[in-house]
């Protein structure tokens, strides 16, 4: 009868520290709280970036493909414009020019709508080693219109090329490529002029020519025409360019981080 009793509680006494193993055992396993697995991290910076990213209102289609962010652009400005003549957009958004340059001269290119995909990284860094932007595509605005350099074509400077910037301050090149090279009026009237006008291709961010009620002069910029602080959409700072009044107008001396690509 002893040997009996003995054995039940040699039995139960086994059940109990195989149910507490298995309890450690699962106490021990990876977790998937927020903020506790690299996985989940990654995750959850893709879905901010995918927000922040779908700011750019005018792309065809915004998505995460592992640390870049993919937009899809036709590159049609939303506003009127006068290179919208003879178009097949022509009866809705041909405007004459009406802004105040009076040496403005259309030049002869017209709008085309485009086929544009920017690979933009969601986690930008300064780069080791820093690169020159090329001429073409250097970013994308809100819009889904292209950012360009400070140069017309062959590297010249835009001194000639400003007088064929519509009201709105951009123009189409020969392949009818819409594009802004200086401020966008069209998106700081509309955003205000100390909004995120859009990216640049190394991932960060491009901010309007107001910062705190305050014109900001280039000046108030390093080389590269930006610097680093929280904002609106980056509380906890980032590195940011600002579009100014005066030559180099949005980038300085090349990119700050590693520029991705983009394809036609």
């Amino acid at each position: 009868m002893k040997k009996s009793i003995i054995s039940v509680a040699v039995f139960v006494v086994n059940i109990m520290l195989l149910v507490s193993a298995c309890g450690n055992e699962s106490d021990l396993s990876p977790t998937t709280t927020s903020g506790t697995s690299s996985t989940t991290t990654t995750t959850a910076n893709a879905t901010t970036s995918l927000e922040i990213f779908k700011k750019i209102y005018g792309a065809t289609e915004v998505y995460i493909e592992g640390n870049y962010a993919i937009i899809k652009t036709n590159g049609l400005p939303d506003h009127k414009s006068p290179y919208y003549k003879d178009t097949q957009w022509a009866t809705a958004k041909y405007e004459a020019y009406n802004g105040t340059n009076t040496k403005f001269a259309l030049n002869p290119n017209r709008i085309s709508s485009q086929s544009l995909v920017f690979k933009i990284p969601i986690n930008p860094t300064k780069a080791n080693s820093t690169s020159a932007t090329p001429l073409g595509p250097i970013g994308i605005s809100l819009n889904g219109v292209p950012f360009f350099n400070q140069y017309a074509a062959m590297n010249a400077p835009l001194t000639n090329e400003v007088n064929g910037f519509d009201q709105y301050n951009g123009h189409p090149q020969q392949q009818g490529q819409y594009h802004y090279h200086v401020e966008p009026t069209y998106l700081t009237t509309q955003k205000g002029k100390d909004a995120l006008l859009g990216f640049l291709l190394d991932g960060f961010p491009v901010y309007g020519p107001l910062e705190k009620g305050k014109t900001v002069n280039n000046s108030d910029l390093d080389g590269y025409h930006g610097h680093s602080h929280a904002t609106v959409e980056y509380p906890n700072g980032i590195y940011h360019y600002h579009i100014t009044d005066a030559d180099p107008y949005i980038n300085g001396n090349g990119f700050y981080g590693t520029a991705g690509t983009i394809s036609k």
